[in-house]
């Protein structure tokens, strides 16, 4: 029996991670907390997710008016980090460094899962459908759950919910 398409056709899976990725920013605010998504885009598609409040302590401060940038890996003799570069206004590179060491390390973890059913190109609805119905313990992670899912909404085929939600 042949197995039906989608409409939407899924870009081949890339297992070995580009060292530079188009992103787009998502802000959003739960409660009186400010969160943001850095969503990597692959083929325009979402490849990873690096989510978590933001935190002006941490070195996390994004101008408003910036929604893109890139998310690059860095190998180090330590290991590798995610830088996240953006232009400013007058055009100069602004590099937040160390994306994967700035959030909380539950949500990283997190992260890491969702990313890999996104890098394997789990269609995003699905990927949606399931970290919506997540059971986790904690009104903060909860709230890191919802994020999330608004974040990766926008990028469903024919989702009424594209317009940016932030806040």
């Amino acid at each position: 029996m042949e197995q039906q398409l989608s409409e939407t056709r899924q870009p081949p899976v890339m297992e070995k991670r580009p060292d530079i990725l188009e992103c787009d920013i998502v802000r959003f605010q739960n409660n009186k907390d400010r969160w943001v998504a850095f969503v990597g885009l692959l083929d325009g598609q979402p490849y990873e997710i690096f989510t978590g409040l933001m935190d002006d302590d941490e070195g996390i401060m994004i101008p408003k008016s910036v929604s893109r940038g890139r998310i690059i890996k860095i190998i180090t003799p330590t290991g590798k980090r995610y830088d996240f570069q953006f232009q400013n206004k007058r055009g100069y590179k602004i590099t937040v460094e160390g994306l994967n060491e700035k959030f909380n390390q539950e949500f990283w973890n997190y992260a890491k899962l969702i990313s890999g059913m996104l890098r394997y190109r789990m269609p995003i609805e699905h990927v949606v459908k399931l970290v919506g119905s997540l059971s986790l313990e904690g009104e903060t992670i909860n709230t890191w759950k919802a994020g999330v899912v608004r974040a990766l909404k926008k990028y469903i085929p024919g989702n009424e919910e594209n317009e940016d939600i932030s806040e």
